[in-house]
């Protein structure tokens, strides 16, 4: 890295939300937090209660303890950082740390698109196919799925984050954005990119539309299920079935694609802080209360624990 004007960097300081008054980022502060802990507490509540209940030892929630565990995962790796950058405790990150931090939200958010592909087949085999659903998803295929769905994560975080950081960086090390992603660092370095923009580019769109169009094909198919269901409560008791589901993945879906597919001259640093804070802070949050809030199954469940937790066994019905 040294040579020329070349200085090696040896630690990045993310700027987050400098810009704003002191009060607001004080604010900001309390708000993340507040975020933060209740997304701990909701994704490690629903992996704890489809664990703890033999009524949700379905597919369909373990597949969902999956993505509460990739929540939590992508909550750990970007907000408590972030957290300390609005405080001012410290700014900066090494070399290394941004490294990780970037290596671990690629994973995170990569396995997370194709677990939510996974999801959307598991709907699809209990609405279109019912009788044959538990020979179709037994555990050797819940394993093979959620293999299928971790495994993208490890090559593309590898492969991306290893090439980004082995071009030689120089001038300023400020990092204008709250984490360690890909473009605000890539402005950072010294060398042609061409080549990895391309890549980049072409990955991410692989990345979003292959999972986007298993979503997209597993729906229409149950759509069209669901429609020749001949009774209006027989309809409405399938689609309740996937439309948390299928809320999560709106939500997802929408914010990233706002975030890495809008035109550059429409993309500004701040306006781009703010989109990646929907599916980085607001998705993980909203999950397990889509989940809890929408899914009769799990809040019966949770009142059954509550209630035997505190000694009532005796009053369930």
């Amino acid at each position: 890295m040294a040579g020329g004007n070349w200085t090696r960097v040896e630690e990045f300081i993310l700027l987050s939300f400098s810009s704003l008054p002191t009060k607001v980022q004080s604010l900001l502060f309390l708000t993340f937090l507040i975020i933060y802990l209740v997304t701990l507490m909701g994704n490690s509540l629903i992996i704890l209660v489809t664990l703890a209940d033999p009524m949700l030892h379905s597919p369909m929630y373990f597949f969902l303890r999956n993505l509460s565990f990739l929540e939590i995962g992508l909550n750990l790796v970007i907000v408590p950082k972030m957290l300390g950058t609005l405080l001012a405790w410290d700014t900066t990150i090494s070399f290394l740390g941004c490294a990780t931090q970037m290596y671990f939200s690629f994973f995170f958010g990569v396995d997370e698109c194709f677990l939510l592909a996974t999801m959307a087949y598991d709907r699809y085999v209990a609405i279109c196919s019912p009788l044959h659903y538990p020979v179709i998803m037994n555990q050797r295929t819940r394993a093979k799925l959620t293999i299928a769905s971790w495994f993208p994560g490890f090559p593309v975080a590898t492969v991306q984050t290893t090439w980004l950081f082995s071009f030689p960086f120089c001038g300023t090390n400020k990092v204008n954005h709250f984490f360690c992603d890909s473009p605000p660092v890539l402005r950072l370095v010294c060398a042609d990119t061409t080549l990895f923009e391309i890549y980049a580019i072409v990955g991410t769109i692989l990345i979003v539309m292959i999972p986007c169009l298993l979503i997209l094909c597993s729906y229409t198919r149950i759509a069209a299920a669901i429609l020749k269901i001949p009774s209006a409560k027989g309809k409405h008791k399938a689609f309740s079935t996937c439309s948390s589901h299928l809320l999560v993945v709106s939500l997802f879906y929408v914010s990233l694609s706002l975030t890495y597919f809008r035109p550059k001259s429409n993309n500004s640093p701040e306006s781009k802080k703010l989109l990646s804070l929907s599916y980085t802070v607001g998705t993980p949050m909203l999950n397990p209360i889509i989940y809890s809030l929408r899914n009769n199954e799990v809040k019966n469940a949770l009142g059954r624990i509550f209630h035997k937790a505190l000694g009532l066994r005796n009053c369930i019905p």
